[in-house]
């Protein structure tokens, strides 16, 4: 399937699942390398991606009820293997005096960056389940709110490295 490679990326992530549109697309603009995309123009890109995975059944559309709000679930033929994504690996340390050597540190910063990313997008799903969750009990709200801010304020530590690396390379 022709699919984005960036909303490839995001969409295939195991964790990611029951997601709206613009989650997907803050998620796009953070991965994406280009900061002078239009928020609107990436959200209306996005949507039309996410229609290729819904016209084959992949992903199905649910409203909620309570508040109107669309998002979108992966089915049974959701089929990772059969949309083509370049997995970065994240190396966790290099050695000093490989980081001495340019092509090595940029090596280096594009694998952190890749993995900052990543995680982002791990907290984005994360984040998104703690608010469901207390949506659908709220009696479980003072118990998963200190949790989901906690995963809000990493996501924001991870929104300034992934600047801090890009500014960098």
């Amino acid at each position: 399937m022709k699919l984005n490679n960036l909303v490839a990326q995001i969409v295939v992530a195991p964790n990611f699942d029951h997601f709206s549109t613009v989650e997907v697309r803050s998620a796009y603009l953070a991965l994406h390398n280009d900061k002078t995309i239009d928020p609107n123009d990436a959200r209306r890109f996005v949507y039309t991606e996410l229609l290729k995975l819904l016209k084959r059944g992949w992903i199905k559309k649910s409203v909620s009820k309570k508040k109107g709000i669309t998002s979108f679930i992966k089915t049974e033929m959701f089929d990772p293997a059969a949309i083509a994504v370049n997995p970065e690996i994240y190396v966790e340390k290099k050695k000093d005096a490989d980081l001495m050597d340019t092509p090595h540190l940029g090596e280096a910063l594009t694998e952190r960056l890749n993995h900052y990313k990543n995680e982002l997008l791990t907290g984005f799903g994360e984040a998104e389940e703690y608010k469901r969750l207390c949506d659908q009990f709220p009696n479980l709200k003072s118990k998963l709110q200190p949790k989901y801010n906690e995963v809000r304020e990493h996501n924001s530590k991870l929104l300034g490295c992934i600047k801090a690396v890009e500014n960098l390379i």
